[in-house]
């Protein structure tokens, strides 16, 4: 993991300055009585021992409220990164793709080239005497003019040969232009992931620097699950029946059925599975799991299904959170959603209005 710079969270306005005495006015015992102030000045700093400069402690509210925003920030640096990333994917494959039909362009021009090659070496090693001598010189003069009518087609032959020579040339030409643009693309995208990674691990360092400077039970606070209608704490559970039922179709309980099954497993930025999930990374599996290819980021899969209203919600609906579309979670039925929320905590139950719904879609 980079190093990065531990950075002052935390910030509080000045004490205000006293106001200070007026300097003592000139004449007999002025200069004692500088002096003296100086002095006293000096004893009482060494005996605060720099306390009063000290910041006071942010409380356990002010933390979470920042450990918050660290880790959305961190989330939406996250589906960034996973843009990023899929478009190193798709880059890389188009590289390959056109390595390949370069080669394999490479190879049919060797082919040709030697062909051509050894016509021409028959034909010069064939033509040592000019047609005029030959033909004065020939006993069959038919025979021979046969023969001048096949070297000229042959001679379109060839012409045909090396038109079609030029041809490859151009094309793997072509191929290597755009590969070595496609390999610039490739780079780029290389250089926005590395950067959106570093603005993820940054955020997720600070969030931890804040945690470690609570206790146990703090953090785990600060950490803990969202409660659930009727006031229990989310967590592990088996899919419902009814709710099954209640999918819109085989598919979306399939999705369903896969998101229970992950409830547990750790968060992990930039995973799709099958040990850890991000949360966009955790809708993608569910519903490729039922046969549905959804886009890698939350702000992408929003528009890859029926947009549907918060109460028209049904089991394997996607909810978007936030006015960037940076969450995502799956609505599994009685109110709630599966997600991967952050970093620390598993993929769990919540409140389906825990946050913020900036959209719901039906992929199916």
């Amino acid at each position: 993991m980079a190093q990065h710079r531990r950075q002052r969270l935390w910030f509080r306005p000045g004490h205000r300055k006293k106001p200070q005495p007026s300097p003592p006015a000139a004449g007999p015992g002025a200069f004692r009585t500088a002096a003296t102030l100086t002095l006293a000045g000096a004893a009482s700093a060494a005996a605060l021992g720099g306390t009063a400069a000290a910041e006071p402690e942010p409380t356990l509210a002010e933390i979470e409220q920042r450990v918050d925003t660290l880790h959305r920030e961190a989330e939406e640096a996250t589906e960034e990164y996973n843009a990023a990333a899929e478009a190193v994917r798709r880059a890389e494959e188009r590289l390959d793709r056109l390595r390949d039909r370069a080669a394999r362009s490479t190879e049919d021009l060797n082919a040709a080239r030697d062909a051509l090659g050894s016509r021409a070496g028959a034909q010069y090693r064939a033509g040592g005497l000019p047609p005029s001598l030959r033909l004065a010189l020939s006993s069959e003069p038919d025979e021979f003019l046969d023969r001048v009518a096949r070297i000229d087609r042959a001679g379109d032959r060839q012409a045909r040969a090396v038109r079609d020579i030029e041809g490859r040339l151009r094309d793997i030409q072509r191929l290597r232009t755009e590969a070595s643009e496609q390999a610039d693309a490739l780079a780029d995208a290389r250089r926005r992931a590395d950067d959106q990674r570093e603005t993820v691990e940054t955020k997720l360092a600070e969030a931890e620097d804040l945690l470690a400077t609570r206790t146990a039970e703090e953090r785990e606070r600060l950490l803990g699950e969202e409660t659930a209608p009727g006031g229990e704490r989310a967590g592990r559970a088996a899919p419902r029946a009814a709710d099954l039922a209640a999918a819109p179709s085989d598919r979306a309980a399939t999705a369903v059925a896969f998101a229970y099954a992950q409830l547990g497993k750790p968060y992990g930025w930039g995973a799709s599975g099958p040990d850890a999930f991000d949360c966009s990374g955790l809708t993608q599996a569910a519903w490729r799991a039922a046969g549905v290819s959804l886009p890698r980021t939350s702000y992408r899969q929003v528009g890859a299904g029926t947009r549907v209203s918060p109460d028209e919600l049904a089991p394997g609906d996607l909810v978007f959170y936030y006015s960037g579309i940076s969450h995502v979670g799956m609505y599994v039925g009685g109110g709630q959603i599966i997600h991967a929320s952050r970093p620390g905590t598993p993929v769990r139950l919540a409140p389906v209005d825990s946050m913020p719904i900036a959209a719901a879609t039906r992929p199916a």
